[in-house]
This record gives structure tokens, sequence and C-alpha cells, in this order.
């Protein structure tokens, strides 16, 4: 299973960004996707995350700002980002949890890319 994230970039303050991600391989299930982001000295984060029935789940510092969703069909995952801050500047991380292949269960990581928001 690999997960591979796209979109990120350099913004100004107010703008908005759109993250992608692919999990690709033979999956039977996922049951939740999410981002995670991390930035210089700090620990990794929940951002959001979204279950196969479309349960959402955010970070305080997002609600109203940021809108995760999913297509459960071709395993793929969005972040919507809106009216960024330079504390949203950080590598952005996809997380798939609980995916069923043929011989294991388990979670798996992206690769990460980065969203810095500066003037």
């Amino acid at each position: 299973v690999q997960l591979v994230e796209s979109g990120g970039g350099l913004v100004q303050p107010g703008e908005s960004l759109r993250l992608s991600c692919v999990a690709s391989g033979t999956i039977f299930s996922i049951y939740s996707m999410g981002w995670y982001r991390q930035a210089p000295g700090k620990e990794r984060e929940l951002v959001a995350s979204i279950t196969g029935r479309g349960v959402r789940n955010y970070a305080d510092s997002v609600k109203g700002r940021f809108t995760i969703s999913r297509d459960n069909a071709k395993n793929t995952t969005h972040l919507q980002m809106n009216s960024l801050k330079p504390e949203d500047t950080a590598v952005y991380y996809c997380n798939a949890d609980g995916v069923q292949t043929r011989d294991r269960f388990g979670d798996y990581w992206g690769q990460g890319t980065q969203v810095t928001v500066s003037s």
C-alpha cells in the first residue's frame, strides 16, 4: 500500500490550498483517512480525519477553515484549506488507518507535503 500526497506549496496568509492523497495497492477497506502535520520543533498533530461513513474530526485550530472529504471508491481524501495562517505552516502527512489488505491489517503514512504560509 502506498499513500501519495499532492497539492502543497507556498501561499500568502488568507489564501487557500487543496491537498489530495491517493492510497494505492490491493486494498479491501480503509476505516479512516486523515491528515496530520508537523511544524519544525513540534510534535506531529492531527489536523482532520474522516471515517468511511463520513464521520469527521477536526483539530480546534482548523475548525471552520479546513474541510476534509473522502471518496471511498477511489481510496482518496482531500483537505480543503481556506483562510490559511502562518501558523498552518508545516509538513502535512496523509494517514490511512485500519487498512485491510490480503495479508495485513494496519495503518500507513504518506511521504509528506510542505505547506508554507508567508507574506
